[in-house]
């Protein structure tokens, strides 16, 4: 017989790992990307994804240990607050850029990288 919560378990800890490494990669992206422009795309994109997986992986897990009303009021709130790292974090990252280009940040040119 295969134990259900064994099985959840499992699923969480995928999606939390592959959270954590989205987490990683961006801040590898941030300190090995050349451009102000390219690691802005790379922490933008890797800190939303992870953020919003870790916090996928909590709500399934508070919802496998006990399905009550708390906890399904504690699920919304964690699914609002997803909600909003998903709109806030792509629209402070097209702030930055959109600062970084009024304040004359020149974006890197391919013949950099031909050298």
């Amino acid at each position: 017989m295969i134990d259900f919560d064994f099985i959840i378990n499992i699923i969480v800890i995928i999606i939390v790992a592959i959270g954590l490494f989205f987490f990683f990669t961006a801040t590898i992206g941030l300190l090995r990307f050349p451009d102000f422009y390219c690691k802005l795309q790379a922490t933008g994109k890797g800190d939303t994804l992870g953020a919003v997986l870790i916090l996928f992986g909590i709500v399934i897990y508070i919802l496998k240990e006990d399905f009550s009303l708390s906890t399904i009021l504690v699920s919304i709130k964690i699914f609002f607050i997803i909600f909003f790292i998903f709109l806030a974090n792509p629209t402070a990252t097209h702030a930055l850029t959109k600062a970084g280009l009024d304040s004359g940040v020149i974006p890197l040119k391919k013949e950099v990288f031909k050298k």
